[in-house]
């Protein structure tokens, strides 16, 4: 627990998370072409793209939700990471982090999973990713929030042990 809100870092498919929204690495445009949102929509159906491309394009740092198809979720929150060169940075990572959480308490969510956020596609360092999605949800708590319980998943178990050590200086 930091500041009420329970930190659970898990080792899967977003896809299959029960909660009341996940979190899609966007490009601008909104495309679910590969890497998270090529799974979301995999696993939700095309109609999740259908929707979002209809809401874009947008601005890093801006995000958009949409139903969630058939995942056991109820929204996915779509916030990029980059554009249609695929080309991240740490700024970005920390602009569609804030962006994502924002939308998320918009939306009055209490449970929200997220992604390792331009590590795929965008190809940062896992690290350097990890820490920086701490240090932004660690602010965005400190804050003030609705989040009761928030999710950090990743397919790859070498992230989700980087992420896990990040979480514990935390508490």
């Amino acid at each position: 627990m930091f500041y009420g809100v329970e930190i659970e870092v898990f080792h899967g498919d977003i896809t299959k998370l029960e909660v009341d929204a996940i979190v899609n690495a966007a490009n601008t445009h909104l495309y679910m072409i590969g890497g998270v949102a090529g799974a979301i929509k995999k696993a939700g159906g095309k109609e999740i793209e259908e929707e979002a491309i209809k809401k874009g394009p947008i601005n890093i740092g801006e995000a958009v939700v949409t139903s969630a198809g058939k995942l056991k979720s109820k929204f996915v929150i779509h916030s990029p990471t980059m554009g249609l060169d695929f080309k991240t940075d740490e700024q970005k990572v920390r602009l569609a982090l804030t962006a994502a959480l924002k939308k998320a308490e918009e939306l009055g969510i209490k449970s929200l999973a997220l992604p390792a956020l331009g590590t795929g596609v965008g190809g940062l360092s896992r690290d350097k990713v990890a820490q920086i999605m701490v240090e932004e949800i660690k602010k965005h708590i400190e804050t003030g929030t609705n989040l009761r319980k928030l999710i950090i998943v990743d397919i790859n178990k070498e992230q989700v042990e980087i992420f896990k050590k990040k979480v514990e200086a935390l508490k």
